[in-house]
């Protein structure tokens, strides 16, 4: 096996360990979108797990991570990049470690659109980090959002366009990021305000962040109308489903949906 097939084995393995909203739709596109997608998500994942580390400090998560925002904005130099993870590396996951890996195997053509999103995300990142994560306005959470999901529909319609020209809208994009986002801080609610974070405004009620989640997953819904390629409209549809059911599920008072629930929602979608 050629060193360039086993990076490519390695990041769907890696994939399928830390995403359990986007491996499935991944796996589902044609080969070279496959790799391209895969590596793209697994970028932004190494950034979020610095982001979202519960033993790192604060401070050390604003160096590393603007750290790594000056590294992917030039040549992006792995060694220096291992360097500056070598004190905590024991503590840090694979995916994170293995940023210069997913960089590799992105293509030539998009890979600097990818660097760049994921730069800004990084940046971002480490503002909200520096700010202890305390979301106090709805133009907070817009800017959270923005950052941790927003950027990946950027991305991605970055991506669809470098790959066959489709044009889609970058506002709805953030739209679909920022529902996706909004679902697991509905999700997540109880559990963040265990550990002392919160992403919901002051003032809000759980009913204004399910109005705040439903509105930008509407956007989601707009965003699909400008995408005809088959396997990127199957690759947006299931997580957008995914979400709306878990909406249904946590109004119902429901935790989540069930594996069932799942397999027939990525069934429906790959038969319609």
């Amino acid at each position: 096996m050629s060193e360039a097939k086993k990076l490519e084995k390695d990041a769907m393995h890696i994939l399928k360990l830390t995403s359990r909203t986007f491996y499935i739709p991944i796996t589902l596109l044609k080969p070279e979108l496959k790799k391209t997608v895969g590596s793209a998500y697994l970028c932004m994942r190494a950034i979020d797990e610095i982001e979202d580390h519960e033993e790192l400090d604060n401070g050390i998560k604003q160096r590393l991570l603007r750290s790594t925002k000056v590294l992917l904005q030039s040549e992006f130099d792995n060694d220096a990049y291992r360097e500056l993870l070598k004190p905590y590396e024991e503590l840090l996951p694979e995916v994170t470690r293995r940023l210069g890996d997913w960089l590799e195997i992105c293509p030539e053509g998009i890979v600097g659109k990818v660097k760049e999103s994921t730069s800004i995300m990084a940046g971002g990142m480490a503002d909200w980090a520096e700010k202890d994560w305390n979301v106090k306005t709805k133009e907070d959470l817009d800017d959270y959002t923005y950052y941790v999901a927003g950027l990946v529909g950027v991305m991605l319609s970055d991506i669809w366009e470098w790959y066959d020209g489709t044009k889609t809208d970058r506002d709805l994009a953030i739209g679909y990021g920022r529902g996706l986002q909004a679902v697991n801080i509905l999700r997540n609610q109880d559990e963040d305000s265990e550990r002392g974070v919160n992403f919901v405004p002051e003032g809000w009620v759980r009913d204004d962040m399910f109005r705040y989640t439903e509105k930008n997953l509407a956007k989601a819904d707009e965003y699909m109308k400008d995408i005809n390629t088959r396997t990127i409209k199957v690759f947006c549809r299931i997580p957008l489903a995914l979400a709306k059911r878990t909406v249904k599920a946590l109004k119902e008072g429901r935790e989540k949906i069930s594996r069932n629930e799942v397999e027939t929602i990525v069934e429906d979608i790959k038969e319609d």
